[in-house]
């Protein structure tokens, strides 16, 4: 079972598969004090607000599972590809859903002072020169986008280097602190980066993108992401210190340590979501959390993927409650704190093939399936349309019924 932190969430209801999710759940961003909650910009104490997250169309949901019933298959024979259909309709409140033609990856890059401790096998450079890789698309993200159909945009938050001009329109600092130590920005920066991420969002779904991809790149940005996922999930630092670029022995030992001092500054504020970004995360991060919190906002479905990208969405789920209704694991990370974060937010992942790259490279991998569950939803014939004969009444039960509900 998990132990939320008492100063997180109050036990005044019961909800399946997810902490308290009625009005009564103690955070600082409530709605009440936003002045515009249209937009969500701004609020009386100046922390960043969210609106409040509508819920994916109920309706679309239940005609998608009774359409999947109707096609001519054995009921459930398609595993979780129907579930997945399922989840494409009530998001995009069609059925049949369409084929997502318009995914955006976005890619959120930053150094990390912690890079310093001697955490990660590569050094902090590689953060700047990944970027340029990126832009050059010579990177794992630039060949899975374009294998699933969809287009790459690189972020610099807080590289450790000059990077284009293209990519640093929201940059906040280079680097953070070092956070075994001190805060890794100052509350202005947070909320910055904060309004970033949201503007990220924003600048995309106007654009025209049907899904996003939330992807990263930073040496060292997995220690923020397991001290982030520790603190919200109550477990201890040796829980969700993995191996991340391939460290040896010395290296993870190192690692824990620092995550282990990191995480007794983090507890300190672990009921105030923005305060904790400033705490403990960084400014690629706390960007993440904003671009997760609004896209869910916006009533636009995104893939996760990996350990950060995971890190963030439980900060944004604090900052928007609901928003991992929007949200679809594209794969479950082999860092250890990646299965923390998929059990906390009650998502079940795509694949399971042992990545750990991030850069959205999971998520990418995912989406080709995504695309096809979101087309055998849509085109394959129905028993009547096929003139074949359908399941007996006792027959025409299955897993994708039951399963699908909690889409």
């Amino acid at each position: 079972m998990r132990s939320w932190p008492r100063s997180a969430t109050r036990s005044c209801c019961s909800s399946p598969g997810w902490r308290c999710s009625c009005a009564e759940r103690t955070r600082r961003y409530r709605l009440s004090t936003d002045p515009n909650p249209a937009t969500g910009h701004g609020s009386a104490d100046g922390a960043v607000a969210f609106p409040a997250v509508a819920k994916p169309d109920e309706q679309s949901r239940r005609l998608a599972v009774a359409r999947q019933d109707l096609l001519t298959k054995p009921a459930g024979s398609l595993g979780r590809l129907e579930e997945l259909g399922v989840w494409a309709a009530s998001r995009q409140a069609a059925c049949p859903p369409r084929p997502f033609h318009r995914a955006r990856a976005v890619v959120f890059a930053g150094d990390h002072g912690v890079a310093g401790r001697g955490v990660s096998a590569y050094p902090p450079e590689v953060t700047g020169q990944m970027v340029r890789n990126f832009l050059n698309g010579g990177a794992a993200v630039n060949v899975l986008a374009a294998n699933a159909g969809a287009t790459v945009r690189v972020v610099d938050m807080a590289v450790d280097a000059e990077t284009p001009s293209v990519v640093g329109t929201h940059k906040v600092r280079r680097s953070s602190e070092p956070i075994d130590l001190r805060d890794a920005l100052t509350a202005e920066q947070a909320r910055t980066a904060l309004e970033a991420g949201r503007t990220i969002a924003d600048e995309e779904i106007d654009s025209g993108a049907d899904l996003l991809i939330a992807g990263d790149m930073g040496i060292g940005n997995t220690t923020p992401a397991a001290v982030l996922i520790a603190a919200l999930t109550g477990a201890e630092p040796v829980a969700v210190v993995g191996r991340g670029t391939g460290i040896d022995d010395n290296t993870w030992m190192r690692k824990t340590t620092t995550i282990r001092d990191a995480l007794r500054r983090a507890r300190a504020v672990v009921g105030d979501p923005e305060a904790l970004l400033r705490t403990a995360a960084g400014a690629d991060i706390a960007a993440l959390a904003g671009f997760l919190a609004q896209a869910a906002a916006r009533r636009t479905p995104v893939l996760l993927d990996g350990v950060v990208v995971g890190a963030a969405a439980l900060v944004a789920e604090e900052l928007a409650p609901g928003a991992r209704q929007w949200w679809l694991a594209g794969h479950r990370s082999a860092e250890p704190a990646g299965a923390l974060v998929l059990d906390s937010l009650d998502l079940q992942p795509v694949l399971d093939l042992e990545m750990r790259l991030g850069e959205a490279s999971g998520a990418l991998t995912a989406l080709p399936v995504l695309n096809a569950a979101v087309r055998l939803l849509a085109e394959v014939a129905t028993f009547e349309e096929a003139g074949v004969g359908g399941p007996t009444a006792d027959e025409a039960t299955g897993p994708a019924t039951d399963s699908a509900a909690r889409l």
